[in-house]
């Protein structure tokens, strides 16, 4: 990663230029999440939600391919350091199909769920412990996160020291 591709923004952001970028920055963060939660990716089609998804999941463990849970709803990982549930709900035709397909379980302590396109479950989904938004900018794109929750916020902290950490390198 050069500084070139990477552009500090104020406080719970960051612009990142390049797959390799969003890759790598996920694998700096994953971690921070071994001990589980609720993170909701959000943006737009092609945002790169999935991308960073893939970069997190094959940093905790997982080798081969991390694919798009768009038609199947979710794809779990059961990995040494910990369980993720990577979810894609684009597809998803009523939040009340999260019930019917066990979305509790899913959420259970200790597990990692990363959901795609959270407000399509809304009303069902509980609330998360941490938004990363994703915007397209062309040719990079901008990470904003925030914490909801005690841990959310704790994760959003060690988030800006591994960009801070990261940069400097």
């Amino acid at each position: 990663m050069s500084k070139s591709e990477v552009t500090s923004q104020p406080a719970n952001s960051v612009i990142l230029t390049g797959e390799v970028n969003m890759v790598g920055f996920a694998a700096q963060v994953a971690p921070l999440l071994i001990d589980g939660g609720l993170i909701f990716l959000e943006g737009t089609l092609g945002a790169g939600k999935t991308t960073f998804s893939r970069g997190l999941i094959q940093a905790l463990g997982h080798v081969g391919a991390v694919k798009s849970p768009t038609y199947t709803l979710v794809e779990e990982y059961d990995l040494a350091a910990v369980r993720v549930c990577h979810f894609d709900l684009y597809r998803l035709g009523d939040p009340e199909e999260l019930e019917y397909m066990g979305i509790r379980e899913y959420l259970a302590d200790g597990t990692l769920c990363l959901i795609e396109w959270p407000e399509k479950g809304l009303g069902v989904l509980p609330s998360a412990d941490l938004i990363i938004q994703i915007d397209d900018l062309g040719d990079a794109r901008q990470l904003n996160w925030q914490g909801n929750t005690e841990r959310g916020i704790h994760w959003s902290e060690q988030l800006q020291k591994v960009l801070d950490e990261w940069q400097s390198k």
